[in-house]
């Protein structure tokens, strides 16, 4: 039996404990994953690709089945490139469906070898997300519970609440 490698693409600006939930749910189905860092030219991140993929390495922990990668363009033709034919997405609430499904349906469109998997996050993380997070952090909230402790440690340095230590 071949292994089996599924994409899991998104901004990760920064990545939660609920994208974390996603990856070890996803690695339960799958034999490898790729962490995909869309570079949306749309969208103006708070952190770098480059620091979103440092932090997204230190909060796997080393997980040799898991890559770490960024892309530009089309996600299907990120797809055919990494030779896999599978794109995991993760859903929290009814609201994150409608907009899930209509990328599914339009990655379906071009190219119906690509199927969309969406796993449900842990019920602890529905209300999570990291616009929300960035916000908490931003006035100096505790997120701590929320995020990896790399992710924590950027967003206080970043907002200007790191310890001078």
């Amino acid at each position: 039996m071949s292994e089996k490698t599924a994409i899991y693409p998104g901004f990760f600006d920064p990545i939660t404990n609920g994208h974390l939930s996603i990856v070890t749910r996803a690695l339960k189905v799958f034999d490898n994953l790729i962490i995909a860092i869309l570079n949306n030219p749309q969208k103006a991140p708070l952190f770098s690709t480059e620091e979103r993929i440092y932090m997204i390495k230190k909060s796997i922990g080393g997980k040799k089945t898991v890559e770490v990668d960024s892309f530009d363009g089309l996600l299907v033709d990120y797809a055919v490139k990494k030779k896999s034919n599978v794109v995991i997405r993760g859903l929290r609430a009814l609201s994150d469906f409608e907009y899930e499904f209509q990328l599914a349906l339009i990655n379906r469109k071009l190219n119906r070898d690509v199927q969309s998997i969406f796993l449900m996050t842990d019920y602890k993380w529905f209300y999570t997300s990291s616009t929300i997070i960035k916000e908490a952090a931003s006035f100096g909230g505790d997120i701590s519970g929320l995020v990896p402790k790399i992710v924590n440690d950027k967003l206080k340095e970043k907002f200007g609440y790191a310890k001078n230590t």
